[in-house]
């Protein structure tokens, strides 16, 4: 498929429908750790193939988070992590676990104890329990982001602290939290993945939590909250299996 990254004239925005085209894609193997830059991903039923497949789990069967909830437990420290797959592995099986300078550790369950100073934990496959907090997909547009760093000067903010799966790159002139726009309708993705849009994100004190090179901020969910209830980016389900990459164009139905 033809991508138009540097304009909107003649190329993406002259498709019918058309509200940008994807400019990062995120998966987070383990749910709550740093997640990894991907070019292209399958997404099938339940999201992006290996999307938070694996998670913390502790000896009451809660998986570690940003929240305490019946099924999620509050870890901080998780978000300095990171965690990717293997490369060349042709699905995905244990993730790697990194830890804040980027090192693979050998033993990821013994190295989250350590880090996390619980004995009670450890790295656990999706079961019948979701490690999903709501839907399997997660998009967050460029336009809303700009917002948010204009919101907050002298704050770092990029997408990693509100973990989307998709960012869309919106064309100028869009106005910040247009996702509210497409709750209740679907989009295509690319040549074949087709998505239904159900509703926002309520966010909690993980988009303020220090991650890498990120520091800790309360301003970040404080503007949110007031500016726009605590709600930011549009979640959906998958409608069609398909791929997507860097550079698909996201087109309304």
């Amino acid at each position: 498929m033809e991508n138009d990254l540097d304009g909107w004239g003649v190329g993406a925005a002259a498709v019918a429908g058309n509200v940008g085209v994807i400019e990062r894609l995120w998966r987070y193997p383990i749910k709550s750790t740093g997640g990894e830059r991907l070019h292209s991903v399958d997404v099938d039923e339940r999201g992006l193939v290996g999307d938070r497949l694996f998670a913390v789990r502790d000896a009451e069967g809660r998986f570690g988070s940003g929240k305490n909830t019946r099924r999620f437990r509050r870890m901080d420290g998780l978000l300095r992590l990171s965690s990717r797959y293997p490369r060349n592995t042709p699905e995905p099986g244990p993730p790697e676990l990194l830890d804040p300078h980027g090192k693979v550790v050998a033993d990821p369950t013994a190295y989250l104890r350590t880090h996390l100073g619980r004995d009670d934990v450890e790295l656990a496959r999706e079961g019948e329990v979701s490690h999903f907090d709501q839907l399997p997909l997660s998009i967050l547009t460029t336009a809303t982001l700009d917002w948010i760093r204009h919101a907050v000067p002298g704050v770092p903010v990029d997408e990693r602290r509100f973990r989307p799966n998709i960012l869309v790159r919106t064309p100028p002139g869009t106005p910040p939290f247009v996702e509210d726009e497409w709750i209740g309708r679907e989009a295509t993705v690319g040549d074949t993945l087709r998505i239904a849009f159900l509703r926002s994100s309520e966010r909690c004190v993980m988009t303020n939590q220090a991650q890498q090179d990120l520091p800790h901020s309360p301003l970040i969910l404080r503007t949110i909250a007031r500016a726009h209830d605590n709600r930011l980016d549009a979640l959906a389900r998958i409608v069609t299996p398909g791929t997507a990459r860097v550079g698909d164009r996201v087109v309304l139905g």
